[in-house]
């Protein structure tokens, strides 16, 4: 079948899987921070407005001065993009016709930026049921690429890497001159903080990657940033086009980054979401990824086809993530975002007559 490459749009789902959508549906697929986007956005939407009769600031200063700040790199190592899929779009042009080692399970974008810029692609898959990373056995393969993308925390199975770890696999990739590309897309949800962007002044062929869109629920306004020494930042700008990214996700991107309360409300609403859900799972035979963010792989154990489980969650308004464009995972697992707490015990419903009528 030729299942969605994303999340979200669930009228396509149901359209590919021949069901009839329901008139109620809860969306699961999209891993957006449940509380929506600050009320900055709403309060100020009519200044915004007003700002789209001029162009957009090409070089995004005042986004880069506050992520400079916040992040404590330089300005010169800031690059902002029309969200985080451009940029991987922009770094596979940066990375044409090398070798790339993309670790599995993975957002799909990765490998289809590279393959589009006649990249040869290489795999690593992490191994079920923890998807624990072995920094020494991704190090032997070093030798073999140009560039290695890695996802943390993981997308799709939410589980966050060990900070010592990452800087053994960058020391391992600084040594081989291999680029080490590090999506930190949901780092915002992670209660404690093991990022990088300190060290890609230190480390030449470090890039990290950040979204806005996950935890500020912005995905419609397209808003991210990559973090790098400035030749990388230099070479990659080069590819962009003018004025990529609109006025009005430049402002929202600068309030969202003052909202450090709606932040840390997020996370503490996100965390006892994941706990009482998680709960329930193990009560009900239901085994989990050990995720530390705001989505997670979920599958029955007690049957061999989760597509049966897909298709009962769909008839009944549940819309989660399938998982066969993640290679290693192939359908074998379902991702659910956490939602609001009406949604989720609307799923922990749906999941009991499951469970009931077996």
């Amino acid at each position: 079948m030729n299942w969605p490459q994303h999340g979200s749009n669930p009228q396509y789902i149901y359209k590919e899987a021949g069901i009839p959508m329901p008139e109620y549906i809860v969306d699961f697929s999209a891993n957006i921070n449940p509380l929506g986007p600050p009320a900055f956005v709403q309060e100020r939407w009519g200044e915004f407005y007003r700002g789209i009769s001029d162009y957009p600031d090409p070089f995004a200063m005042n986004l880069k001065r506050q992520i400079a700040k916040q992040v404590n790199v330089l300005k010169e190592s800031i690059f902002i993009g029309n969200g985080g899929a451009e940029i991987i779009f922009l770094l596979g042009r940066f990375l044409s016709g090398k070798k790339v080692l993309i670790i599995q399970p993975a957002f799909s974008e990765y490998e289809k930026a590279c393959r589009a810029n006649g990249c040869e692609i290489f795999y690593f898959q992490l191994e079920e049921p923890d998807w624990l990373l072995n920094t020494e056995k991704i190090a032997e393969k070093l030798e073999e690429v140009d560039a290695v993308f890695l996802c943390n925390p993981n997308n799709p199975t939410g589980v966050c890497f060990p900070y010592s770890q990452i800087v053994e696999l960058l020391e391992h990739c600084q040594q081989k001159r291999t680029y080490l590309i590090i999506d930190e897309a949901f780092y915002d949800f992670l209660e404690e903080d093991s990022s990088l962007p300190s060290l890609v002044d230190k480390y030449r062929y470090l890039i990290v990657l950040r979204s806005m869109t996950k935890m500020f629920a912005i995905p419609g306004l397209r808003l991210g940033y990559m973090l790098a020494n400035k030749e990388i930042v230099q070479k990659v700008a080069a590819f962009q086009p003018h004025w990529s990214v609109n006025a009005i996700a430049l402002h929202v991107g600068e309030g969202c980054l003052e909202n450090h309360h709606f932040v840390k409300e997020s996370k503490r609403f996100i965390r006892e979401e994941r706990e009482r859900l998680f709960a329930f799972f193990e009560q009900n035979r239901f085994t989990v990824s050990p995720s530390a963010v705001n989505f997670y792989l979920l599958r029955d154990p007690e049957v061999q086809e989760q597509k049966t489980l897909f298709t009962f969650l769909l008839k009944r308004g549940i819309v989660p993530r399938h998982t066969y464009n993640f290679p290693g995972l192939d359908g074998r697992w379902l991702r659910f975002a956490i939602k609001g707490s009406e949604e989720n015990d609307r799923l922990m419903e749906v999941l009991t007559e499951w469970r009931q009528q077996k």
